[in-house]
């Protein structure tokens, strides 16, 4: 049976610094635009009490989460744990988060990210990017009867030992393999052309680097549209009403207060 909790309970603490990996699902405002879904591995995470959660997030292809966080009335996520070993557990954390921004070495980053690096004692790996906060307003437990069993074998290393190289590259000379550069390209905007790094984008605009084309064909997003902003067509529509609802009810009003109107009006 599911459960329901405003915090999370002590036992599904230890439970979840447990495991071995997570996801992390975002999505941004617009009702076109697409939501995303992201697994995580490695011991790169935690908790700072009973309603808050953080993650270190790596580089990589795409940045949908940043940008999601980013974007101005979301930053909605929902992490979700999943047991594969042992009794079979479901947990989500649902919540609000926020973007700490790893700098580049030109590029300066959020002087947030360096105070939590330093007062939990964290290690910075090549491929670290930002550190994602979660704060969490409702926890849910669920079964997972159906989720199939495995056993752990090893993390992989690939992603780190990449931008390993790539930072030696850097240091003998190659500016091109600066990870601002390696963002700009790629995590400077999401699919759907929300803006992502704050140092991608700055690095992109200075040194001229057009983002990677993310999505292709005649589905691939033209330009993002905020369902919650109001546009020039929101105006055009109050105009076009407002004349409307003029022509039609005008006529029935006393004509004293059609005279002030008109008055006003003029």
């Amino acid at each position: 049976m599911g459960q329901f909790f405003e915090v999370i309970p002590e036992y599904l603490m230890k439970w979840i610094l447990e495991q071995k990996m997570f996801w992390v699902a975002t999505s941004p405002l617009s009702a076109s635009g697409h939501v995303n879904v992201s697994p995580k591995g490695g011991l790169y995470f935690g908790l700072l009490d009973e309603k808050t959660f953080w993650y270190m997030d790596l580089s990589g292809s795409g940045n949908e989460t940043i940008s999601h966080l980013y974007e101005p009335d979301n930053g909605r996520i929902t992490v979700l744990f999943n047991s594969f070993e042992g009794p079979p557990r479901i947990v989500r954390l649902f919540g609000h988060g926020s973007v700490l921004e790893r700098g580049g070495v030109h590029e300066a980053g959020d002087q947030a990210f360096d105070d939590f690096v330093k007062k939990h004692d964290l290690q910075v790996l090549p491929s670290s990017r930002s550190i994602i906060i979660v704060n969490v307003h409702q926890v849910a437990s669920s079964c997972g009867y159906s989720v199939p069993c495995y056993e752990f074998r090893k993390f992989r290393s690939t992603l780190n030992e990449s931008f390993a190289r790539k930072e030696e590259k850097f240091e003998q000379g190659k500016s091109e393999e600066s990870r601002e550069r390696y963002w700009a390209f790629k995590n400077a905007y999401s699919v759907d052309g929300l803006p992502g790094m704050k140092v991608g984008c700055k690095t992109g605009k200075q040194e001229g680097i057009a983002p990677i084309e993310k999505m292709v064909g005649p589905l691939a997003p033209q330009g993002y549209r905020n369902a919650r902003a109001f546009g020039i067509w929101h105006l055009i529509l109050v105009a076009v009403l407002s004349a409307i609802c003029t022509a039609l009810f005008l006529p029935l009003l006393p004509a004293t207060l059609q005279g002030a109107l008109h008055s006003s009006a003029s």
